[in-house]
């Protein structure tokens, strides 16, 4: 399989500064590319958990600080070998990070200032414990005898050829992580981590993932930093001068685009050693406060951050033209649905009459039905607030199930419940013959239930392809190119296929409303529960809905349907259930169900009154 042009360009820059040391450059101009790709490499690390998942992490001094006191106490005191020490202190940085992540991501609300601000807690933490140890003890710790192997001409040129080795593997894995299923799950986390576990990612693994390569980066950095300045004090290390510097240099290059840290690395530090050599230091760090004032207010996103968009737009477009999609708007009400053929790649419409009135015909329903989803005395409480009480529902295979009820009856957060949003506060949830009650959102989702939202939550730096790719994969549990075509089958089928390229800020509600649909159907789930999809749509938008709905009906799925718009619902559903303060008050045949005296008082705040 040949490589892609971005790795072999990564692979080709490589070998070019490589060749630097033989060219005759004196040790300083080597020690100053080392420097650059050292903050290049402490910036890209960074980036791969905190820039990609929106977690900002100021603990970034604290991992880099356990590779270099590793190397300090282990080369400086113990006199062990330099290369295998520096694994080790990659290796004690990696477990470092996912202990720490493995405490802090089970506590929802430490995300934001609250992460960025324990994480530093915790670098404050661990320079303590190594200034009152014999790690350090105080005096801090002298490297000038370690022995470093000889890759290079000179001293500096072994450092510099070192820290290029892990340069270009940081960029690697930088640009790896970024088209992979991991980074498609850091991007969706950075965008809306609980609409994410809902749609089938691990987000707790993969934080854990992310947050280990990134601190085993910054420890292997660490620990060669640690030789080149041959004496190190915690003060230092552990300032918050790197963790800053890190973000400010991320910040600058454009945090979404895998190159974008390295690229802010190489201008601050190169301005710094510009005012530097001029005797300017003091003016240097107002121009360096500056540039980041005006980046923050005209660009954002980086300087490399409309380059991250533009690719993944067109890698979006190169998608759809390999599978031969027609990026001509095809309005969803249309009689034309695809099939997709997953070996040629083909697109094949096929056309049908419908006759939806004897079609559909709720009122024949099965005799005997399968139940799918069942809750039993399900509740559901927040801060002793009963939202849902002792709630027994069940829905039948095949069916759609219309769920009414005035506003806050507890629709939306049974939903919730069913989908993993909430866990019950008591009561039993089982789908499919298995018990879920106890299960995380994504193990749900992989079981075959997919959600709209009332709302729709798209991930907002995602493409339209990319929204709808991700939920197939981690819903199906398979790859990235094998979820490929069930998401330009679900878009080509909702109609959003000329959007294929398009960020969900370029779309209208009536598309995002299908965007969210095209996600469902993507997952191919074998209950799906919309969640007022029809708010705020036109007339022929809602016509355009229902087909859509009558049309996933038709495959298989089963379907609850929660929904003011009354029409629809009398029209849509097999049978509908009545809520009303998290209580059960009817079920069975829609027209049955609207004529019973509880229900009417409960919309109407009174019992109707015959003549």
């Amino acid at each position: 399989m040949p490589l892609n042009r971005p790795i072999l360009n990564i692979l080709i820059l490589g070998v070019i500064l490589a060749t630097i040391p033989w060219l005759g450059l004196s040790a300083f101009w080597l020690s100053f590319l080392y420097i650059i790709l050292y903050w290049s490499v402490l910036t890209l690390s960074w980036n791969v958990f905190s820039g990609y998942s929106g977690y900002f992490s100021f603990g970034h001094g604290a991992f880099f600080g356990i590779g270099i006191y590793t190397v300090a106490y282990m080369c400086g005191q113990l006199e062990h070998s330099f290369l295998p020490m520096v694994a080790l202190g990659g290796a004690l940085s990696g477990v470092a990070g996912v202990v720490l992540g493995a405490i802090v991501f089970r506590v929802k609300r430490v995300r934001g200032e609250l992460f960025a601000l324990l994480t530093l807690a915790v670098t404050f933490i661990i320079s303590t414990i190594v200034l009152n140890t014999p790690i350090d003890g105080g005096p801090g710790v002298y490297l000038n005898s370690v022995q470093v192997p000889k890759i290079g001409p000179n001293s500096p040129a072994t450092f510099y050829l070192l820290i290029l080795i892990l340069f270009i593997t940081a960029l690697l894995i930088s640009k790896l992580v970024s088209t992979s299923k991991l980074g498609a799950a850091l991007f969706a986390i950075h965008d809306d981590e609980d609409a994410a576990e809902v749609m089938g990612v691990p987000t707790f693994k993969t934080k854990l993932i992310a947050l280990f390569i990134s601190s085993a980066l910054a420890g292997i950095a660490g620990g060669i930093h640690a030789v080149f300045v041959s004496y190190v004090t915690a003060n230092e290390v552990f300032s918050i001068n790197v963790p800053l510097f890190v973000v400010l240099m991320s910040i600058l290059g454009g945090a979404r685009h895998w190159a974008g840290p390295a690229l802010g690395a190489l201008v601050i530090t190169s301005l710094q050693y510009v005012f530097t050599i001029g005797d300017n230091a003091l003016l240097g760090k107002m121009v360096l406060g500056s540039i980041l004032i005006l980046v923050i207010l005209f660009k954002p996103s980086g300087f490399l951050g409309n380059r991250a968009k533009k690719e993944v737009k067109n890698d979006a477009k190169k998608i759809a033209e390999s599978y031969g999609v027609n990026l001509e708007s095809v309005h969803p009400h249309t009689e034309t649905y695809f099939h997709v053929d997953h070996k040629s790649s083909n697109h094949i419409p096929h056309t049908k009459e419908r006759n939806y009135n004897s079609e559909h015909g709720h009122h024949h329903w099965h005799t005997n039905p399968e139940i799918l989803l069942q809750a039993q005395d399900l509740c559901m409480a927040f801060s002793g607030l009963l939202v849902l009480q002792n709630l027994n529902l069940e829905i039948y295979r095949g069916e759609i199930l219309g769920l009414l009820g005035p506003n806050g009856s507890g629709k939306s957060t049974f939903i919730n419940v069913i989908s993993g949003h909430y866990k019950p506060t008591a009561g039993v949830l089982s789908f499919n013959g298995i018990n879920i009650t106890d299960l995380k959102a994504h193990e749900i989702a992989q079981h075959g239930i997919a959600r709209t939202y009332q709302i729709p939550r798209p991930f907002a730096n995602l493409t339209v392809f990319e929204n709808t790719r991700l939920v197939a994969s981690f819903a199906r549990n398979i790859s990235l190119s094998a979820a490929t075509p069930f998401a330009i089958e679900a878009l080509e089928k909702v109609g959003l296929q000329a959007k294929i390229d398009s960020l969900p800020q370029d779309l209208n509600l009536h598309q995002r409303k299908f965007l969210e649909f095209a996600r469902a159907l993507a997952a191919k789930p074998k209950l799906l529960m919309l969640d007022e999809v029809l708010s705020g749509l036109t007339p022929s938008e809602i016509q355009s809905a229902i087909d859509l709905i009558l049309d996933i009906k038709a495959q298989g799925t089963t379907i609850l349907f929660v929904e003011h718009v009354m029409s629809a619902v009398m029209a849509l559903a097999d049978r509908v259930a009545v809520i009303n303060y998290g209580q059960l008050l009817a079920k069975g045949d829609p027209q049955e169900v609207m004529r019973n005296e509880d229900v009417i008082t409960a919309y109407l705040g009174k019992k109707l009154e015959h003549a």
